[in-house]
């Protein structure tokens, strides 16, 4: 079975640095996780009025209002079966700025849309089609597109004047022998709303194939 990110890529997918391609090359029938731990050299937010955005999000674990250097950061990635059946990925992402936030996000390859899709948020409310590709050092890129928002029998196109454009890449630097990410979130109307960057190291780890319960979402969202 091909990872998710592998299924998106495709033949892309041999381009990524190796470490990269370990990274994410796992699936659910491997029983691993992989869980980086570094340091955020940077957090930042927009102006003072993306303000509203980034506390709305952080309702949720989408988004937060803190900024900072030299925060420590811990980054999970498990690969297992959603119950409803489909191949998921975790990235609960939690960072120790003074008052501590958690980012969630659960991803997913739909075929029906050709593209992984990222469900955003304790509650996976927000379904995000993501781009994937690979850059010149080797790295994963990902770059979000259309939003649809889902809440009980709600559904509909999430405006983007609401929302912002994830632009998020890692690679692998043999310099350092360190995994690197740099986020950076904006709205085209807003400008630039919220982001990050830093390093970090990874360790895989076996689990049983059923994730902590502190890292599930409250519910799965089955529509894509």
């Amino acid at each position: 079975m091909r990872s998710i990110y592998e299924q998106a890529l495709g033949d892309k997918f041999k381009l990524l640095h190796p470490r990269i391609q370990e990274r994410f090359g796992f699936n659910s029938k491997d029983r691993c996780a992989s869980i980086g731990r570094g340091v955020m050299d940077k957090i930042w937010r927009g102006k003072f009025f993306t303000l509203p955005f980034l506390y709305v999000g952080s309702w949720r674990r989408i988004m937060f209002p803190e900024s900072g250097t030299a925060v420590p950061f811990t980054i999970r990635n498990y690969a297992y079966t959603d119950p409803l059946g489909r191949e998921t990925v975790t990235w609960i992402r939690n960072f120790e700025t003074p008052h501590p936030r958690r980012f969630d996000a659960y991803m997913i390859y739909s075929e029906q849309r050709g593209c992984v899709v990222d469900y955003l948020g304790t509650h996976e409310h927000l379904a995000v089609d993501i781009d994937l590709s690979v850059d010149s050092r080797g790295g994963l890129r990902l770059r979000s597109g259309a939003q649809r928002f889902y809440e009980g029998f709600i559904r509909f196109n999430f405006p983007m004047i609401c929302s912002g454009v994830a632009d998020v890449c890692e690679w692998y630097e043999a310099s350092d022998q360190k995994f690197h990410i740099e986020v950076n979130v904006h709205n085209d109307v807003w400008g630039p709303l919220f982001g990050y960057s830093g390093s970090f190291d990874v360790e895989s780890i076996k689990f049983n194939g059923q994730i902590p319960e502190d890292l599930a979402p409250t519910r799965y969202e089955r529509r894509e």
